[in-house]
């Protein structure tokens, strides 16, 4: 459907149409019709039926801007036949002229256009009166002077105000292209943080998992060889054990790739995967561990949580600390789960270390919200306590 143009520079508020109509309306034909009311017919039923052509088809474009009878540019020609025929009518109609100006820079596309269409509108203003008059009657009239006066106001007050509309699309249009712009950016970071999260997720993943079943399995390997010719058995144990880790680690990168369910650890309760955690630490490396594990309720993240930092302190007290004996006690208090890890191992400064591993724990409770205390000195071990809040179950 053809529809009115509406360019970016055409005065098209719909604000500004309603109150032009009402103008027009009250200073535009309602005066001549109460000018002719006691006029002879000849004058009156003319002037009138003028009007009534005039005001037809400005609603006709107005409120019906996409019919097909009346288009816009037709209705201003329309205008400028109807402006020159009532000022041979009334003698003069540079009122109604005036009032009618706002209709071509509305209806029209540019600027030329407008003055263009406005001037033929004045020179038909002018052409009636002049007509009316008699060739040998005086030309600059009141009404001639009022009409050429009023297309100067118009042309000037008509450039002003599309300049203004033009500045307001332009900042609109700079608004609007800042506005995306930013949007897409902010998408950008989004999508930044998003995979910088992901890639921090993984290398904690694979540190917890994978890492550490590797140095496990470089202990095993190294203890297994060293064994070979003295203690078959017991390399025999070791290289069960490696098998086992190696599945493990297997399993893990299963997980880490998509091809099996999210969490990698098996289903039972927290205290059952501890033991297991705990019974195969003692295997690799001998180390006496004391524990305190009752089955506690809680979600699998949580479960998770809890493996893995019991995990990342078994292996820093494998790699660092040297210690005889580990203790762990998994405690549910009315505000949460507890996790505490200690040993007797040779200790270190707690708040000198940065490492990953830490950092990574801290990180993973974060996340379900709740935190990590490590406190440790030189030659005094190390304690570990993970609490992680939960709806108060236990």
């Amino acid at each position: 459907m053809n529809q009115r143009p509406q360019p970016d520079t055409a005065l098209t508020v719909p604000s500004l149409h309603r109150w032009n109509a009402v103008f027009w309306v009250l200073l535009g034909v309602v005066p001549p019709a109460l000018a002719v009311a006691d006029a002879p017919g000849t004058t009156r039923f003319p002037v009138l039926g003028l009007l009534a052509v005039l005001a037809l088809s400005y609603g006709a474009v107005g409120l019906f801007p996409g019919n097909p009878a009346l288009r816009p540019r037709p209705y201003l020609y329309v205008l400028v036949v109807g402006l020159g025929a009532m000022s041979y009518l009334l003698d003069g109609s540079a009122a109604l002229f005036v009032v009618t100006l706002p209709h071509f820079w509305i209806y029209t596309a540019s600027a030329r256009a407008a003055m263009a269409l406005s001037g033929l509108a004045a020179a038909g203003v002018v052409a009636g009166n002049v007509v009316r008059q008699g060739w040998d009657g005086e030309f600059f009239t009141g009404n001639v002077i009022f009409t050429l006066i009023g297309y100067a106001a118009g042309v000037l007050i008509g450039l002003g105000v599309r300049h203004i509309t033009e500045d307001a699309d332009e900042r609109a249009r700079r608004l609007s292209a800042e506005l995306e712009e930013a949007r897409l950016r902010l998408i950008e970071a989004h999508h930044r943080q998003g995979a910088a999260d992901e890639r921090e997720r993984l290398a904690r993943e694979i540190h917890d998992t994978l890492a550490q079943g590797f140095a496990s399995i470089i202990v095993l390997a190294e203890a297994a060889r060293s064994g070979l010719a003295t203690d078959s058995c017991r390399s025999g144990k070791h290289l069960l054990a490696i098998e086992n880790t190696a599945r493990e680690n297997l399993a893990e990168a299963r997980v880490l790739v998509g091809s099996a369910p999210r969490s990698g650890v098996a289903a039972g309760s927290v205290a059952d995967t501890l033991r297991r955690t705990l019974r195969r630490f003692t295997e690799d490396t001998g180390t006496r561990v004391t524990s305190e594990l009752p089955d506690v309720t809680c979600d699998q993240q949580t479960r998770i949580a809890l493996l893995r930092c019991t995990q990342e302190s078994l292996a820093n007290i494998r790699k660092h600390a040297a210690a005889s004996t580990v203790e762990v006690v998994l405690t549910a208090q009315p505000y949460g789960i507890e996790l505490e890890i200690t040993d007797d191992g040779a200790g270190f400064v707690a708040e000198d270390s940065h490492g990953f591993g830490l950092h990574g724990m801290r990180k993973r409770l974060a996340e379900l919200g709740g935190e990590l205390t490590v406190t440790s000195s030189v030659g005094d071990g190390t304690r570990v306590l993970a609490m992680i809040p939960t709806d108060g179950q236990g």
